[in-house]
């Protein structure tokens, strides 16, 4: 009985060595894994977690200021129809749009000193 009670202790220890050098093997394995997907993910110029956290939350602020403007415009038209239609006879005046202005559009092909087409030299 003393002698399976020592075998059973050896096989116990020996497979408990095994385990503790299988985990640090894992351990290892792991810490490679890491530093390897860390380059691959480094020449993607994938975005981290703490930039992409950073421009979610603008992007929230953004989107709550807008929304925020949206009923500020929304109650100041009304405000302006409501006094439009509280003094009879006047009417918003009609908005003017500006007359196009000319554009010059350099030809690529032309020499850096040639004057803009349309010009005189």
């Amino acid at each position: 009985m003393q002698v399976d009670n020592k075998i059973l202790d050896d096989l116990a220890r020996v497979a408990g060595g095994a385990l503790g050098a299988f985990s640090s093997l894992r351990e290892e394995a792991e810490g490679h894994l890491r530093a390897q997907l860390e380059r691959v993910l480094s020449r993607m110029d994938v975005v981290g977690r703490e930039e992409h956290e950073a421009v979610r939350a603008m992007a929230a602020k953004a989107r709550a200021e807008q929304e925020a403007m949206a009923e500020r415009l929304a109650t100041l038209e009304a405000t302006v129809a409501s006094l439009m239609a509280a003094t009879p006879g006047t009417h918003l005046p009609a908005t003017t749009v500006p007359a196009a202005v000319p554009t010059v559009i350099e030809d690529p092909g032309a020499a850096p000193d040639a004057p803009a087409p349309g010009t005189a030299p």
